[in-house]
């Protein structure tokens, strides 16, 4: 279960470049397109800082409980 928690992180942080660089090549062509790139990008961040947070506390919540 950790495991898969770990790797959806990453799969935020995939998403969040991946709008980074879409933001980055349609900027010039049209800005109005970006915007909803810049919200995934956002959203993208902030759900990869969420989750590892609550990772990191439910792996200390394990751990506690095992001493």
């Amino acid at each position: 279960m950790i495991k898969i928690l770990r790797y959806t992180e990453y799969l935020y942080l995939a998403v969040a470049a991946i709008s980074i660089y879409k933001i980055a090549t349609l900027w010039s062509i049209n800005p109005k397109d970006t915007y909803i790139f810049i919200f995934f990008a956002v959203v993208s961040i902030a759900m990869f800082v969420f989750r590892r947070k609550y990772r990191k506390r439910f792996e200390q919540q394990k751990k506690d409980n095992q001493k």
